[in-house]
């Protein structure tokens, strides 16, 4: 057997491996949402989605000041972490070697890794003994969640936009910031809005900081400094009850109201960023 042949096999193992791994873990992601879905879909109705949450194992009701809390704290929370996070992936990437780009890569990178139930703490201390139980508590501590995983995408974003553009760029007399802006944002924005996107997924599913912030209710929003509903928070005491032939479909149910907002915010978004071809 030749050496290209030998490498013809080893590329096809490799490939085979790469497809295997991927089968394998697109397993446990289809059966979760197979479970979700069979298990859902009986629960969703328009009662369901509109009227206000009912007392534990009370039948009726449905969960529509969860779904109206969760669009206000995370829509709350992107308006201050992304801004913060997308300002700072570009000044870690454009300014990589300063004391404080390497101070704070190594702090985003704590804060990344840093469980929930803290930052949940972190919120209840810093906000919640000041203002009490609010909105804007559960807002803060979300945001805190989003910031350093839109700062490593966007870092990792820009610095994949080639040197040569930001110098032809220069060359034309174009001011660095006014490059960074209108040049290299533009040819990074995929792998922005990938990372804003991954972000408000992995804060909407959050339980730990909203129990310790927002509190939670059963009634429609009532003001940014009072407790909230959220679905988090309604999957999670609907799933404890003991009720489980009431309350536990509920749980099901709010469970893919959760995806699928997230799955329709993802649609949207991409949508209007969408690469535009005359």
């Amino acid at each position: 057997m030749n050496r290209y042949a030998t490498r013809k096999i080893k590329d096809r193992i490799m490939v085979s491996l790469t497809y295997l791994a991927l089968v394998i873990a697109l397993i446990p992601l289809i059966s979760i949402l197979l479970e979700t879905i069979m298990r859902g879909v009986p629960a969703i109705n328009l009662q369901f989605i509109s009227e206000r949450i009912p007392p534990l194992g009370q039948p009726g009701g449905g969960i529509g000041p969860a779904i109206q809390g969760t669009l206000i704290v995370v829509g709350i929370a992107s308006l201050i972490g992304v801004p913060i996070g997308v300002f700072s992936g570009i000044s870690l990437a454009e300014y990589p070697e300063t004391k404080l780009a390497l101070a704070a890569r190594f702090l985003n990178d704590v804060l990344t890794n840093m469980p929930s139930i803290v930052i949940g703490i972190f919120g209840w201390t810093m906000i919640v003994v000041v203002i009490g139980w609010s909105v804007i508590a559960g807002a803060v501590a979300l945001a805190a969640m989003m910031i350093p995983i839109v700062t490593r995408t966007t870092e990792e974003a820009v610095k994949l936009v080639p040197a040569s553009i930001r110098e032809a760029a220069i060359a034309l007399g174009v001011p660095r910031w006014k490059t960074t802006i209108t040049v290299v944002l533009s040819s990074a924005k995929k792998g922005i809005i990938t990372g804003i996107l991954l972000s408000i997924a992995r804060i909407s599913g959050e339980t730990a900081p909203l129990l310790l912030t927002i509190l939670g209710s059963r009634f429609w929003f009532n003001g940014f400094t009072e407790p909230t509903a959220a679905l988090p928070l309604a999957i999670f005491n609907f799933s404890k009850s003991p009720y489980s032939t009431i309350d536990w479909p509920r749980a099901w149910g709010a469970s893919l109201i959760l995806i699928l907002m997230i799955l329709g915010i993802s649609v949207v978004v991409r949508y209007f960023t969408r690469e535009k071809y005359v």
